[in-house]
């Protein structure tokens, strides 16, 4: 008898852009991509620890943007800026090839899936150096622009069309207010679009029970498929992981505590190291998988969030962001990701 899978407890989905097995890396780039992981799990960790309800994260797009400002700062703005996004070590003059390099063979398989751009937005009293914006163009794929923030109603719709354009349409606000003292902005915006590589009968979803946690039990549409799948189990957190392969070369990873498991003690260990190694652990099983299927909407306020992982000084009085414009720069404002509603819609095929 095949093995079933429901997924009755959904804790965490881990959606992975990875090259081709058959590609070598460089150990740079892989060096960086698993420091980028690192910060992932860490962002993730910050705000799991500050709300109860479902999370939506894309970290990859607050590292692109804070990439971006890692190359405008220097000295001990730098260097804080550096640890934070748990880069220590590395040479910030190389990390913008780097980080193309791993962009460039992370999307070579699935460049029509996902769009991305990255936007620094400094207020029109600050001049932005040509080489500055040479960097954020030909590295990072962005936009450097200066907005007269004292004109809220302009900058708001100038962020959002740049928004529209990055996504194609699919998302169409970024910002809804902004404060007119604003000295700088970094805008992120990422659009993902993928299938699963092995499709969900819809003709066999049904409602069934799905168990948000011990307290609560609630009906939901639930997805059926039958197929091999890669499954690990890390009984350190006691919670099994599948592994559903989607195309372009991204998979999605589901961590499924078992049935007396808190979800928070499981968050808690959530490392980028951990993760790797759920993926080593992997191996494919003959399986029957339930998979419900929902979409997830949620906004968050990453300054906030930076803040509790020791990133703080670029949004100080005294941040030195003078890579940027040659002299004294602005100090950090805002970090602005993806759009107030983001979206996850995981359903048949």
């Amino acid at each position: 008898m095949t093995p079933s899978i429901p997924l009755s407890l959904v804790g965490l989905l881990i959606v992975l852009l990875s090259p081709a097995s058959s590609q070598t890396i460089d150990a740079s780039v892989k060096d960086l991509s698993n420091k980028n992981a690192d910060f992932a799990a860490r962002l993730y960790r910050a705000v799991a620890s500050r709300t109860d309800d479902n999370i939506f994260l894309s970290p990859l797009t607050v590292s692109a943007g804070l990439l971006a400002l890692l190359s405008a700062t220097n000295g001990p703005t730098q260097d804080q800026l550096l640890q934070g996004l748990t880069l220590t070590g590395l040479d910030p003059q190389t990390i913008p090839d780097v980080f193309q390099t791993l962009m460039n063979v992370s999307q070579e398989n699935g460049k029509a899936y996902m769009q991305q751009g990255v936007a620094v937005l400094p207020s029109q009293s600050f001049t932005v150096s040509s080489s500055y914006r040479d960097l954020v163009q030909t590295k990072f794929e962005g936009n450097t622009q200066s907005l007269a923030y004292t004109s809220p109603f302009e900058a708001i719709d100038t962020i959002n069309r740049w928004v529209e354009e990055q996504t194609g349409n699919r998302v169409r606000e970024l910002v809804s207010t902004i404060d007119p003292q604003t000295q700088l902005l970094i805008a992120t915006a990422t659009s993902f679009q993928t299938q699963f590589r092995t499709t969900f009968n819809s003709s066999t979803t049904q409602d069934e029970r799905f168990v948000v946690d011990k307290y609560h039990i609630v009906m939901v549409p639930m997805m059926f498929g039958s197929d091999k799948y890669f499954l690990a189990y890390d009984r350190s957190v006691k919670a099994g992981v599948l592994k559903l392969p989607m195309a372009g070369g991204a998979a999605m990873l589901v961590v499924l505590p078992d049935e007396d498991v808190d979800i928070t003690s499981v968050e808690e260990e959530v490392t980028g190291e951990k993760v790797r190694g759920w993926i080593q652990q992997l191996k494919k099983t003959k399986l029957e998988v339930q998979f419900p299927r929902f979409k997830l909407q949620q906004s968050y306020s990453l300054k906030n969030v930076l803040q509790t992982l020791d990133i703080t000084q670029v949004f100080e009085d005294d941040a030195d962001t003078s890579n940027m414009t040659g002299a004294k720069g602005p100090k950090l404002t805002q970090v602005s990701k993806e759009a107030p509603e983001q979206t996850l819609k995981l359903e048949t095929n």
